[in-house]
């Protein structure tokens, strides 16, 4: 049975539900409405989903979230967000879905002003911090160095050959958003050489 992914819903809707459709969220050109529209059809439209990892797909992915955003009034889309699908392959994935609405719920809270990260229980940082060394490996696997990502009371992990020439250091939830894409909203301290430090947080990471 899911453990996280029910609570990072529920957060992720009181997000957008604090906001107006029209406020900017950290996924460039989306508005919360586009955002929570995006989310509904993930849930609700398996016809559309290869479109948001396949590049080949986007332009019907896209096609159907501005429907869905058009279609509906935002309070709908907040309300189907919070209520998720009746059922859905996803549901079922609790890490799939744990990091997808802790990622979004951010992605809505740090575009506003005056944001303070949340504080994750003792828990949810463990399994936070188990993700991130998956992803660590994943997006990292062509990056021209060794990067050495180390949160503090849980770990540390090392990707790449030679010397860590740059250390990631953070606490879970913020390893995860810098290690899917967020490098800018993510409260990490990145140190080693500056070149690789500037590649490493620019780079294109996550999705």
């Amino acid at each position: 049975m899911s453990r996280y992914a029910p609570l990072q819903r529920a957060a992720l809707a009181d997000a957008l539900d604090s906001v107006e459709p029209s406020a900017p969220t950290l996924c460039t050109g989306w508005t919360a409405a586009d955002l929570a529209a995006h989310v509904v059809i993930r849930d609700r439209r398996p016809d559309a989903a290869p479109g948001i990892m396949i590049k080949p797909f986007a332009g019907w992915t896209e096609s159907v979230r501005r429907h869905q955003r058009d279609r509906h009034s935002y309070a709908e889309l907040v309300a189907q967000t919070r209520r998720g699908p009746w059922l859905s392959l996803t549901v079922l994935d609790d890490a799939f879905n744990t990091l997808e609405f802790f990622v979004h719920t951010e992605d809505v809270r740090r575009a506003q002003p005056e944001w303070q990260p949340r504080p994750l229980d003792d828990d949810l940082a463990g399994y936070m911090w188990n993700r991130v060394r998956g992803l660590v490996r994943l997006n990292l696997r062509r990056f021209p160095a060794a990067v050495r990502v180390v949160a503090p009371g849980h770990g540390e992990v090392t990707t790449g050959s030679g010397e860590p020439a740059v250390t990631v250091t953070g606490d879970p939830g913020e390893l995860v958003l810098f290690f899917m894409g967020r490098q800018r909203a993510a409260r990490v301290e990145v140190t080693g050489d500056d070149n690789l430090v500037n590649k490493l947080n620019a780079a294109r990471l996550g999705v």
